[in-house]
């Protein structure tokens, strides 16, 4: 694998091709306004990331339910008034050559009962968190709340959507046999519990352009997903050939499962030998310099998705391009490094909540 691979542009099956192989991850950064609009931080923030080089620029996670909201400040893409920002937000992404993507989200039971001001809601009733569980006619609500945010950002002039299938949310805790426990045909076995995800899937692309890119994001564990069922879900989803990519959220791309019946090889390697088609592999997980974002390209997957090192540095493909074994700044670093970086206070106050990430005041 060469050095000029990071850099080769990567093509599709529907919708343009990235310039190079780093996507920016949807973070959460907590900068948009109360009722889900876009705020002038959050636009720089994002748009900061596009002029730094990134192939392609994915929001944070956009919910599309206003009771599906999981954190304060959270973009939304569950009612036309959104429009107007996400459209300015998808132009100015797009006129930098990267392509622009809105990560779908609902928070289930993880949605705080203080921030949506009602009881959250779960495939099952949840003790733990006070979930409610929903009803068929709110699961099938769901799904087309999905859709029908997919086809407001494609309203928008984004070039894609991604279904957030990861970290504990709504369409995970679907797939969890230990969260989903109901009897209908949304609970019981894998085909069931993964119903969800694939009548979203199979809805956008039905209702989008065709040249709309649509991929998924999965956890392969924790959450109460098990490694095999996620792999299972993995191949069906490359096998259809519905979604233009899969991101897997791997926490750590070089750690092996946390399941000892599985341990002895890479996590990643568990979804870098699945028959992929047409469809491209990216992965995500303390990717922090060059040598990582080589290293996983030798393993088999097709671009990188950047978090942490896209927030300290808002050109890192291109500081990379520059230096090939260029590697993210020593933390912690200044509020004013991050500020210089184009986080707003509010996300900077956030990420100065993470152990080690900020300077002490």
């Amino acid at each position: 694998m060469t050095e000029a691979s990071l850099f080769a542009p990567l093509e599709f099956t529907r919708g343009p091709a990235m310039k190079n192989r780093f996507m920016l991850a949807p973070l959460t950064n907590l900068q948009s306004h109360a009722d889900g609009t876009l705020s002038d931080d959050e636009f720089r923030w994002l748009t900061m990331r596009a002029q730094g080089d990134f192939g392609a620029t994915m929001t944070c996670a956009a919910h599309v339910q206003a009771i599906g909201q999981g954190f304060p400040g959270q973009l939304g893409v569950f009612s036309d008034a959104h429009l107007d920002g996400l459209t300015k937000l998808a132009a100015e992404i797009r006129a930098h050559q990267s392509v622009a993507l809105l990560q779908l989200h609902h928070a289930g039971m993880r949605s705080p009962a203080d921030v949506i001001g009602t009881t959250p809601v779960c495939p099952t009733a949840n003790e733990e968190t006070g979930a409610r569980e929903l009803s068929l006619g709110e699961v099938e609500a769901l799904t087309e709340d999905f859709i029908a945010g997919a086809v407001r950002a494609e309203r928008a002039g984004f070039d894609g959507v991604e279904v957030h299938g990861a970290h504990g949310y709504v369409v995970c805790q679907f797939l969890s046999s230990e969260i989903n426990q109901r009897t209908d045909q949304y609970g019981g076995s894998l085909e069931n519990r993964s119903r969800l995800l694939f009548d979203i899937v199979d809805g956008i692309r039905s209702r989008c352009r065709p040249d709309f890119n649509i991929g998924v994001r999965l956890s392969p564990e924790r959450f109460g997903i098990e490694l095999m069922e996620a792999r299972e879900v993995a191949q069906r989803l490359l096998h259809q050939g519905a979604i233009d990519f899969l991101d897997m959220s791997l926490w750590d791309c070089f750690k092996e499962p946390t399941e000892e019946a599985h341990a002895g090889r890479s996590l990643l390697s568990y979804f870098t030998d699945l028959e992929r088609g047409d469809v491209k592999l990216g992965v995500a997980g303390k990717i922090y310099g060059g040598p990582q974002a080589r290293e996983c390209l030798e393993s088999g997957v097709d671009f990188v998705l950047a978090g942490r090192a896209a927030i300290l540095h808002h050109d890192f493909p291109e500081k990379i391009r520059l230096d090939p074994d260029f590697q993210m700044i020593e933390r912690p670093v200044s509020r004013e490094h991050l500020r210089a970086e184009g986080l707003g206070q509010t996300f900077v106050d956030y990420m100065a909540t993470w152990r080690g990430f900020v300077e002490s005041d």
